[in-house]
Order: C-alpha cells, then sequence, then structure tokens
C-alpha cells in the first residue's frame, strides 16, 4: 500500500507540441506498482491547453480546481470542479484552461509504455 500527499510529488512541465501552460504530478504508474492503471493529476494555466489530440486508450477525468472546456467530436463543453468526463478511446479531445485561476484535475488512463 502507498499513502501520501500528491502535493509531495513533483510538478513536471508537460512538453508536447501543440501544448501550453501545462504542468503534471504523476501520482501512480507501473514504478510504484500500479500495473493496470496511471493517476495523473494536471494544472492549466490561465489561457493554457493540451495538444488536440487522440490515442488508443480511453481516459477519465475528475475536475478538481478552476474551469475550462473540453473539445471533442461534440463542440466545446464546460468544465468546473465536480465535473466528470470519460473519453474514449481514439475520439479527438483537448483541455483548455478559460478562467482566471488554475484548472487542475485528476486523470486515469490504463498503464501503457
Amino acid at each position: 500500500m502507498r499513502v501520501f500527499d500528491y502535493r509531495d510529488v513533483p510538478l513536471e512541465p508537460v512538453e508536447m507540441e501543440g501544448c501550453r501552460g501545462v504542468r503534471v504530478r504523476w501520482l501512480l504508474r507501473t514504478e510504484h506498482g500500479a500495473e493496470k492503471f496511471w493517476m495523473r493529476v494536471f494544472e492549466v494555466e490561465p489561457g493554457g491547453y493540451t495538444p488536440h489530440h487522440q490515442h488508443p486508450w480511453e481516459h477519465e477525468v475528475f475536475v478538481l480546481e478552476g474551469e475550462g472546456v473540453v473539445i471533442g467530436p461534440e463542440g466545446e463543453r464546460p468544465l468546473r470542479p465536480g465535473t466528470v468526463v470519460f473519453v474514449p478511446p481514439n475520439e479527438p479531445h483537448q483541455f483548455k484552461n478559460t478562467g482566471d485561476k488554475v484548472l487542475k484535475f485528476i486523470c486515469l488512463v490504463p498503464a501503457h509504455e
């Protein structure tokens, strides 16, 4: 069992093309013993965004703080604390901070390399 404060995990910049103002804390992944799912916390600065992308795995998101939108095939959907997002495999998506404070969300994905 692992028990820790997520704020003790380093906040790392996400360096991907089409990304601005995004940092991540890798809370749980394979090297921590998580063989099936990985857990991350993303922090997106005001005006920041993740790349518009897709991948062959699903992911689940729970918004903790801030405001923004998630963009998918149906257009923009609002994000606020308490919002839950399920992104199916291969669905194009992007997260944007539209507020004036950090947008913070938990993101779970299947373990992959």
